[in-house]
């Protein structure tokens, strides 16, 4: 199978398939909106972003690792797999204590009477499972067994949202029925995954590990977090911000219902990370520099047809899926929102670099950078203009960590082709200014400019086909 080919088979599999469980979400959203207040959705955001907050310290970053040991000791990562697998196991336990203590003092004051519950439901899966899932899933994706991780996606998924519209519809356990049912579908989720790596892949914790082993690979691992950290900085933290600042919870949760299509689209993102990391990886392997560059072009052209089609519906897609007049009229907030995450197939561009020379020391400062100054920007704008500023200082951190890192010095050392930043950025931004005023169209005007991307899409695939062409001519050439 072509790399073309295995990008999108492979990005299917990881993105359009898990998106049953984003129909199937469409269609309760409506149901579960008319038993949830912006008092419900200010307590779920806020518990999220505290947690969250310390989420990067879970793995130390071990992933990383995993992957390059995979690719570069075959015959020996299981022994190296087994090692970290027992470490991070201890870890977990001193984790799980400093996540009591944030949800401790973080609690809101609506939320005091189920704290203990709360936090039982938060705890217990750190404690007894730790991080399985992390080398399990690691696996199949380096192995690219992919159906592995999705059909996991897809059914605890689907019992994710049957298990919402029970507790917040049927029992109307409001802001808890999102924990009761992410607590019960991550525990048999994550017993699946032990299974596999115990029993089927043979891949036992030692606890007994060799410390030199340990303090290696924490020397590659560790410089990771602040990169990993920067993700929270940049999709979550804006909720810690508004807390401190005296945002109401009533304002928060409208914050948080305008990230909801934003958030299905950072999934699809993900899932394409997740296909094209090992395709990339094997280009750099080769010395192939153009073919991963390529399908970053591909995938980047993907995102901004479909980001810009969804926007300039969204005002009808929120008044359909959310049945809370006061929460629906946010979807201005959520264009901006769904646009900025178009940073990321450039993003892939400059980290898959990165992380397979293992210049990690270098992924952070930019990420943890683009992180900073979202924060930054999030305490000056958010108390002169209200939490809807959160969405605008998102959108520019996000091009920054997508972009910045094409015009570092390293970067240019150890790529070989160029990847036209600019002029991607500027399209982007292009599409988002048209689409904040496209929304407001009348219907017909609407069908019309999608019909056109329709068009611009199949351009974009026939691009494709010459492009593989080209690239199999070179090749035999």
């Amino acid at each position: 199978m072509s790399q073309y080919k295995k990008l999108f088979s492979h990005a299917a599999i990881y993105g359009i398939a898990p998106q049953v469980t984003k129909v199937a979400n469409f269609i309760a959203i409506p149901i579960v909106t008319k038993h949830l207040t912006a008092t419900d959705y200010g307590i779920a955001g806020t518990l999220t972003a505290y947690t969250t907050s310390i989420s990067v310290l879970a793995s130390l970053g071990i992933r990383t690792v995993l992957v390059n040991s995979y690719y570069k000791s075959p015959s020996q990562y299981k022994w190296a797999w087994r090692q970290l697998y027992g470490f991070l196991r201890l870890w977990s336990l001193l984790y799980a204590s400093l996540v009591f203590l944030l949800m401790w003092f973080a609690m809101p004051p609506e939320a005091e009477n189920q704290k203990w519950l709360l936090l039982s439901l938060n705890l217990i899966p750190t404690l007894f499972l730790g991080n399985t899932a992390v080398f399990a899933a690691t696996y199949y994706q380096v192995s690219q067994q992919p159906k592995q991780i999705v059909w996991r996606t897809v059914l605890f998924g689907l019992l994710t949202i049957t298990l919402n519209v029970f507790f917040i519809a049927y029992l109307k356990l409001g802001f808890l029925g999102w924990s009761l049912a992410t607590f019960i579908s991550g525990i048999i989720s994550n017993i699946t995954y032990w299974y596999a790596l115990v029993y089927k892949l043979k891949i036992t914790p030692i606890f007994n590990f060799k410390w030199r082993l340990i303090k290696a690979n924490l020397k590659i691992s560790l410089p990771t977090i602040p990169h990993f950290y920067s993700g929270y900085l940049l999709d979550t933290s804006d909720r810690v911000v508004m807390d401190w600042v005296s945002v109401t919870t009533a304002d928060i949760g409208k914050y948080n219902a305008a990230y909801s299509i934003a958030n299905m689209f950072k999934t699809f993102g993900n899932a394409a990370g997740t296909a094209i990391g090992p395709l990339m990886y094997e280009g750099f392997q080769k010395k192939d520099f153009t073919t991963p560059r390529n399908l970053v072009f591909v995938l980047q052209g993907a995102f901004l047809v479909a980001s810009f089609f969804i926007s300039i519906w969204l005002k009808e897609v929120y008044g359909l899926m959310i049945r809370n007049t006061e929460l629906a009229a946010m979807y201005p907030l959520g264009i901006i929102l769904l646009m900025s995450y178009n940073y990321r197939p450039m993003y892939f561009g400059v980290m898959a670099q990165f992380q397979f020379t293992e210049f990690t020391n270098k992924t952070w400062q930019i990420t943890l950078a683009a992180g900073v100054l979202n924060v930054v920007l999030n305490f000056i704008f958010i108390p002169l203009y209200g939490f809807e500023a959160a969405a605008y200082t998102t959108f520019v951190a996000l091009m920054y960590m997508g972009f910045a890192g094409y015009f570092s010095h390293v970067f240019r050392k150890i790529n070989r082709v160029s990847y036209y930043p600019l002029l991607w950025l500027l399209l982007i931004v292009l599409c988002t200014i048209v689409a904040k005023y496209a929304v407001l169209l009348p219907i017909f005007y609407k069908s019309i400019l999608s019909f056109v991307l329709l068009i611009l899409l199949s351009s974009l695939i026939y691009f494709l086909k010459q492009l593989k062409k080209k690239v199999k001519v070179g090749h035999e050439s």
